[in-house]
């Protein structure tokens, strides 16, 4: 079997990188990468993971937007961070969300963005069978014997 081609690194590697080495400094759990490219016009990767309450949501995603800035990546932009249940900042390639525990099930976004590798198979439609009308009985069928 031929070796598949090595992948060309994207815009969105030394971004990633510095996102889960950020994540990983201030704990945060369950970190998921979910490669979006080709399949969103809106970021290559999309990072999701949880805080253990409001406090270190809003703290993990501060530390993200800061630590991104201090290393020159512009235009980074935070949302939800005063509710703090879900804050999502977006880094241009790389969107992150950081969820409380039970708002991260509520979503699932996990599971809304899991593809299959290979495209969809498409099933044919299965054809309905309508069933057939009962035959009406012979004194109803209209037969008069006068």
């Amino acid at each position: 079997m031929p070796a598949r081609p090595k992948r060309q690194p994207r815009s969105s590697d030394p971004v990633q990188k510095l996102v889960l080495a950020s994540l990983a400094e201030d704990k945060a759990e369950d970190v998921a990468v979910i490669d979006i490219a080709g399949k969103s016009t809106v970021a290559d990767s999309m990072v999701v993971c949880s805080g253990r309450s409001s406090r270190q949501v809003a703290a993990i995603a501060d530390h993200l937007a800061e630590r991104l800035k201090d290393n020159g990546f512009k235009g980074v932009r935070v949302e939800g961070k005063s509710q703090g249940d879900w804050v999502l900042v977006d880094a241009g390639d790389v969107i992150v969300h950081v969820f409380r525990p039970e708002v991260r099930e509520l979503y699932q976004l996990e599971r809304l963005w899991s593809f299959p590798e290979g495209p969809a198979e498409a099933k044919p439609a299965r054809a309905t069978r309508r069933k057939k009308a009962p035959a009406p009985a012979d004194d109803e069928a209209g037969d008069t014997d006068t």
